[in-house]
C-alpha cells in the first residue's frame, strides 16, 4: 500500500479532533459573515448614503465586495495550502476575519466599508478550506459522515448569522456588534491554533512539476464537458438567485411592517427562514435524487423555485414572505449536493478536485454578481421586481437543465444520465 493510499484509508490520527474545531470555526466564521445582512442598508446609511436607491445599491456593493475578493484569491490560497499546510490557511483566514470585522465596527463612511468587507473576502475562506481539511485527513469509510457534520455546522451558521444580526443591534448597538463577532472568530482562532494537528508526514507535498500539468490539464480530461458546464452555470445561478434577493430583503420587510424598531428581528427570522428550509431538505432530497436522478431533482427544485419567488413580489405580510422563503429553502436544499454529484459523476478521480474547486469559483461569481444585480433592479424598478427577475432565471435554469438532461439521455444507455 502505499503512502497516499494509507492516508486516504487510515486518516489523520487527531481527524475528529480536527473536525470538531473545524466545525465550531466554520459555525462561527459564517454566523459572523451572515450576521450584517438585516442591518447593512442601516449601517450604510448611518455612514451618510441618503436616498432609497444609493441604500440599496451601496449595501449589494458592500456585501459583494466579500465574495468577489474571495473568488480572486481562492485559488491562491488553495496552492499554498498544498505547499504549506492547510492548518496553515485556517490560522491566516480565521485571524483575518477577526481583525477585519472588528475593524469594520470603527468605519466612518461608506468606502472604508467596501474597503473592510474586501478585506474580509481576502482573508477568509475557513469553511471552504475546513471542508478540504476534513475530505483529505478523514478515513475514507467515515468521510462521507464527516463532510455531511461540517456541512450541517455551515448550513446552521447561516441560520444564526442574520437571527444574531437582527436580534443584537437593538440591544447593543451595530458597531459593538461586529465588535462582539470579531472577538468570537478571534477564539476561533485560538482553537484552530492550539488544537487542529497535522500529521507532517501526511501534510500535502509541494506541488511539482507533474502535478502542475495535471492540473493545468483538468479540464482537458474531462470527457464529456456538458454535464460539468451545465452544473458550473447551476451553481452560480443557485448562488445568484440567493444573493440577489438577501442583501435588499431588510428594505423590502421595512416596507411590510409598521413597527419600524423590529425591522432588523423580522429581517433575519425572514433570511434565516430559507436556511432552515435547507437544512431540513438537504439529506431528504440527496435520497429523493438517488432514487430518481440528480437531474431530475435539480430541473424541479430550480422550478419551484421559480414558482415561489412569483408570489414573494405580491406579500402584504411578512409572515407571508417568513412562509415563502421557507418553502424556498426546501425547494433549494438539495441542490448544491446533487451538482456536486453530478460533477464527481462525470470526471475523472484524478481531476476531481481541481473541477470541484473551479465549481466553488463559479458560485462565487454569483455570490458578486448577485447582490449588485440584486441593488441596481431594486434601486431602479422596486423591490417586486426584483423576486421576477429572479424567478425569471431559475426558470431559464430549470429548461436549460432539462435540454442538457434530454440530450444525454438520447446519447447513454438507461440510468447513465442521472
Amino acid at each position: 500500500m502505499t503512502a497516499t493510499q494509507d492516508d486516504s484509508e487510515a486518516g489523520n490520527p487527531y481527524w475528529r479532533r480536527n473536525l470538531a474545531v473545524s466545525l465550531v470555526g466554520s459555525f462561527t466564521t459564517i454566523v459572523a459573515m451572515t450576521l450584517l445582512l438585516p442591518f447593512l442598508p442601516l449601517y450604510v446609511e448611518e455612514l451618510g448614503v441618503s436616498g432609497h436607491a444609493a441604500i440599496v445599491q451601496w449595501s449589494g456593493i458592500a456585501y459583494g465586495a466579500t465574495f468577489f475578493a474571495a473568488a480572486l484569491v481562492a485559488p491562491l490560497w488553495g496552492r499554498l495550502g498544498d505547499r504549506y499546510g492547510r492548518k496553515l490557511m485556517l490560522v491566516r483566514a480565521s485571524f483575518g476575519m477577526a481583525v477585519a470585522m472588528s475593524l469594520t465596527g470603527m468605519v466612518q463612511d461608506i468606502w472604508q466599508l467596501v474597503l473592510l468587507r474586501v478585506l474580509i473576502g481576502l482573508a477568509g475562506g475557513y469553511s471552504s478550506g475546513s471542508t478540504i481539511l476534513v475530505a483529505m485527513q478523514t478515513p475514507k469509510n467515515r468521510s462521507g459522515w464527516a463532510l455531511g457534520t461540517l456541512a450541517a455546522g455551515i448550513m446552521a451558521g447561516n441560520l444564526v448569522g442574520p437571527l444574531v444580526g437582527g436580534a443584537l443591534p437593538p440591544l447593543i448597538g451595530i458597531r459593538n456588534t461586529f465588535f462582539l463577532a470579531g472577538g468570537v472568530i478571534f477564539l476561533s482562532f485560538l482553537a484552530t491554533t492550539l488544537f487542529i494537528k497535522e500529521d507532517p508526514q501526511r501534510r500535502p507535498a509541494a506541488a511539482g512539476d507533474a502535478k502542475a500539468k495535471r492540473q493545468s490539464g483538468a479540464w482537458a480530461r474531462i470527457p464529456d464537458k456538458g454535464p460539468v458546464a451545465a452544473m458550473l452555470f447551476t451553481g452560480t445561478l443557485l448562488m445568484f438567485a440567493t444573493m440577489s434577493i438577501e442583501p435588499i430583503l431588510t428594505v423590502y420587510v421595512g416596507q411590510l411592517i409598521e413597527r419600524q424598531e423590529s425591522v432588523t428581528l423580522v429581517s433575519g427570522i425572514v433570511m434565516s427562514a430559507a436556511a432552515l428550509g435547507s437544512i431540513l431538505s438537504a439529506s431528504r432530497l440527496g435520497k429523493l435524487a438517488d432514487r430518481i436522478g440528480h437531474w431530475n431533482v435539480i430541473t424541479g427544485a430550480l422550478a419551484v423555485s421559480a414558482l415561489l419567488l412569483i408570489p414573494q413580489a405580491f406579500v402584504s405580510q411578512s409572515w407571508q414572505l417568513v412562509a415563502l422563503r421557507f418553502l424556498m429553502g426546501l425547494a433549494l436544499g438539495g441542490l448544491l449536493p446533487c451538482i456536486t454529484t453530478v460533477i464527481r459523476h462525470n470526471v475523472p478521480d484524478a481531476v476531481g478536485g481541481n473541477v470541484l474547486g473551479l465549481s466553488i469559483s463559479a458560485q462565487y461569481v454569483g455570490q458578486v454578481a448577485g447582490p449588485l444585480a440584486g441593488g441596481f433592479v431594486g434601486g431602479h424598478f422596486g423591490m417586486p421586481a426584483v423576486f421576477l427577475f429572479t424567478s425569471a432565471l431559475m426558470a431559464l435554469g430549470a429548461a436549460y437543465n432539462w435540454l442538457t438532461q434530454q440530450r444525454r439521455a438520447r446519447t447513454l444507455p438507461q440510468g447513465q444520465s442521472r
